[in-house]
């Protein structure tokens, strides 16, 4: 028998479950798609969230042919079987859907054979991805299809999507029950996806007792489930994204959530350290040095004890760097320094800045009129100028007013005063 979620692809627009930000009454999409008026598009959403399906009601609405081709198994060679096929059904007098699967495996030259035949009309082209099109699609295809987001399903269509199968007597499993708790847990393990959620209503279905499938047994069909992570899409970047944004806006709860999702989700910790290194000196610098030690440190008991063992040192960085003040002046100050440098070409270095190790290089008059800061009042060169030659001095630190930057700043001030009086001749 085929698994109850292929049992389960609706067969109309009526019995499609979310989506209705695209699909619901008087969208552009459904207008069209019960007009029969198929167009070329991409479907970029999670996996379980309807691509396929979707692809298929459009075809059967326009009452064209459905080819498919999946990235993974596919190439040039299938493409063009594919494309004789739809002339030969043009010549017929009906229309094609061409529907390729994970799309975004196809590299660049790939993606282009496909251009000319959606451009002259031969295939109405359908991709499904799960990674952004923007970055895994050529321009020239983007600019024939239409994007179309879809999203994970939310519990309230999970739910009825579950109702459907336990209701439909041809295709479900009707006469069974799932009690409340069951139902609960059942939505929370699928994770907005609709194909996870019939495949565990379908394992949890053999160990129903007397029609009723308790939250016990569906527990133990969800065991071992993992939230969605995809190590290295665009789930991935968004996560970490989301955790680096929560430290840098200094909110620990949020940034130990979204921790814990990247560790449920199979990250390797080791990436997750490295990031919370660049976040302490990105987004807290001089405000508190300590942070990059604490992240060091973090670093080097998860490579010492691995996980979950040292998950928890994780854990102590990510609330320290979300508690502490904040500082991005060394962030901005190094990426205004390197601007210069890539703008200002290979300035040399002044003479008196010079190292000089031998007579030749002294006569030369390296290092000659330097001025030994430590035999200077206050241990400070005052008025000195450290820039190259013809390049006028530039102030790119300049400390917050938050945490240990604040005693950096008052010293800054000093020196600069100092700086001032020496110009104008003052003592």
């Amino acid at each position: 028998m085929r698994p109850l979620a292929d049992r389960m692809r609706p067969r109309t627009l009526d019995e499609y479950v979310g989506q209705a930000h695209i699909l619901g009454p008087g969208k552009p999409l459904r207008e069209a798609i019960l007009a029969g008026r198929p167009h070329s598009m991409v479907l970029w959403g999670p996996p379980g969230t309807g691509k396929t399906t979707l692809a298929r009601l459009v075809a059967a609405h326009a009452d064209a042919e459905f080819l498919v081709l999946s990235a993974v198994t596919s190439g040039v060679k299938e493409i063009r079987q594919a494309v004789e096929t739809a002339k030969a059904v043009q010549a017929a007098g009906r229309r094609t859907i061409l529907f390729v699967d994970e799309v975004h495996r196809f590299n660049k030259s790939q993606q282009d054979a496909f251009l000319p035949h959606v451009e002259d009309g031969t295939v109405i082209f359908i991709g499904a991805t799960t990674e952004n099109p923007s970055f895994e699609l050529n321009n020239a295809l983007l600019s024939r299809v239409r994007t179309y987001v879809l999203t994970s399903l939310s519990a309230e269509d999970l739910g009825a999507l579950i109702d459907q199968a336990l209701q439909d007597a041809e295709r479900g499993l009707r006469g069974l029950r799932l009690t409340a708790e069951a139902k609960e847990l059942l939505i929370q393990a699928a994770d907005g996806d609709a194909r996870r959620a019939l495949n565990l209503l379908e394992i949890a279905a053999d160990l129903a007792v007397d029609g009723e499938i308790p939250r016990e047994v569906i527990a133990q069909a969800a065991a071992g489930t993992l939230r969605r992570f995809d190590k290295g899409g665009e789930a991935f970047y968004d996560q970490i994204s989301a955790l680096h944004k929560s430290v840098r806006g200094s909110d620990p709860d949020a940034a130990l959530y979204w921790l814990c999702r990247m560790l449920d989700g199979g990250c390797d910790p080791l990436y997750i350290a490295r990031r919370v290194v660049r976040m302490a000196s990105e987004d807290i610098g001089n405000a508190d040095p300590r942070s990059v030690q604490l992240a060091l440190a973090a670093w080097d008991a998860v490579e010492r004890l691995g996980s979950p063992e040292g998950d928890l040192t994780l854990a102590q960085a990510v609330v320290y760097l979300a508690c502490v003040p904040k500082s991005n002046r060394v962030y901005t100050a190094f990426k205004a320094a390197m601007a210069d440098v890539k703008a200002g070409g290979s300035l040399p270095v002044p003479l008196h800045l010079r190292n000089a190790p031998t007579r030749l290089m002294k006569e030369l008059g390296y290092g000659k009129a330097y001025r030994y800061a430590h035999d200077e009042p206050d241990a400070y060169a005052a008025g000195e100028n450290y820039f190259p030659e013809g390049m006028k001095p530039r102030r790119y630190y300049e400390p917050s007013e938050r945490g240990l930057e604040i005693k950096i700043g008052d010293r800054l001030a000093r020196l600069r005063e100092l700086d001032r009086r020496k110009k104008q001749g003052q003592s």
